[in-house]
């Protein structure tokens, strides 16, 4: 089993989970973060440290349409092993539904 990040992220991306993260599963696009499942632990402190409740065990039916997004996103975006600054806008995309076609392919960038 592994956790994933779920659409809830999608203009949020608090980050707040990077930071707690003891295997750094975390990779970033430039406006969402994704766990790679090869190297999730399943120890799941990441959890209730998303501000937006966007994370979630696979096994849940809430990330069923994000797994497959997760592995493959993590394989080309650059991994996140300290919390960068959260988008100024993060609030107010907090708990809107429908933004999946919000996701950015793009990496993430300084």
């Amino acid at each position: 089993m592994t956790y994933v990040v779920t659409e809830n992220c999608i203009r949020c991306k608090y980050m707040d989970c990077v930071e707690v993260c003891p295997v750094d599963c975390f990779y970033a696009g430039e406006n969402f973060l994704v766990i790679n499942p090869e190297e999730c632990i399943d120890c799941g402190v990441c959890e209730p440290e998303c501000p937006a409740e966007a994370i979630f065990p696979d096994s849940d039916s809430r990330s069923s349409d994000w797994a497959e997004i997760n592995a493959d996103l993590a394989k080309s975006w650059p991994n996140m092993t300290r919390k960068g600054n959260t988008p100024s806008d993060a609030d107010e995309w907090n708990g809107k539904e429908g933004k999946k076609d919000m996701l950015s392919r793009e990496p993430h960038k300084e």
